[in-house]
């Protein structure tokens, strides 16, 4: 025992270069990619290099595209399902760009594209099921999901039936289902101000007022948003997408000074509400 102490000593002593390295990895193993900035969190891309390919129709999910960082490391992965008769491309934009900031993406097509919310939170917890099997670059204990309109109301039903998700966020989210007292994961709720599909004050709102057992959840209007304003590839979503998902998937506390204090309104934001500050 006493020589392997020395031998330790001695390493840590021949490496003190990569100490505040190892520190840092301690500290949080799931951090990737470097602090960000600003401008860092509205780019439309990040630092790594990604590599995406075809998934066939599955019996559960109707296959879609993964999109994975060039890297050795493991990540956190994240499913996003499309809305009512809508294919992968309407999400598509997602997953090249999360992947590159750290995050194994897997956009979908659904089964039918009259499948009902419900559906397709089965099939986004279906996706992330496949990429956690065929993936090895997916940490199987950091997963998430997203999703527009009934694919919104699918991240909601798929975040009620997996408590173990670390986060979700449902984008101009449609539900017959207004009460989610029993979600539990961390929720960022995308509406549009002017969305005629799924107002606000009959979906989104509700939705984030009911959701009372998550330890976490912010509701964010887009000002003079329509109804397609939230799944969009724009700054205010690239910005606060990415950082939820940092925060909650890779519990990167460099991220919260984008989601706490809340924005006030401005010519982006019509509304914001968070329960900061994050636990």
């Amino acid at each position: 025992m006493r020589i392997k102490t020395m031998l330790a000593a001695l390493v840590l002593a021949l490496i003190p270069a990569t100490a505040p390295a190892v520190a840092t990895a301690a500290a949080n193993p799931y951090e990737r990619g470097p602090a960000p900035t600003a401008a860092s969190v509205e780019a439309s891309r990040g630092t790594f290099a990604v590599t995406s390919a075809a998934v066939a129709r599955q019996s559960n999910f109707g296959g879609g595209t993964v999109y994975t960082p060039t890297s050795d490391l493991t990540f956190g992965a994240v499913a996003v399902s499309p809305g009512f008769t809508a294919t992968q491309s309407s999400v598509a934009h997602f997953g090249p760009r999360l992947a590159s900031y750290g995050f194994v993406v897997i956009t979908i097509n659904t089964l039918s594209g009259f499948d009902d919310p419900d559906s397709r939170g089965r099939q986004l917890l279906a996706a992330l099921d496949y990429v956690v099997r065929t993936n090895p670059r997916v940490d199987a204990s950091r997963l998430a999901v997203m999703g527009h309109s009934m694919g919104g109301g699918g991240a909601l039903r798929a975040s009620a039936t997996r408590p173990a998700l670390q986060a979700s966020i449902p984008m101009a989210g449609w539900h017959t289902t207004k009460s989610w007292s029993t979600v539990q994961v961390p929720t960022l709720v995308l509406g549009g101000q002017n969305d005629p599909t799924a107002p606000n004050s009959q979906h989104s709102t509700p939705f984030y007022n009911s959701i009372t057992a998550a330890p976490d959840k912010a509701f964010l209007e887009l000002r003079g948003g329509d109804h397609s304003a939230p799944r969009s590839d724009n700054v205010t979503v690239r910005k606060y997408t990415l950082s939820w998902l940092k925060r909650f998937v890779d519990d990167d506390v460099r991220y919260d000074q984008f989601l706490c204090p809340p924005p006030a309104p401005n010519t982006l934001i019509s509304a914001y509400r968070d329960t900061c500050p994050h636990a």
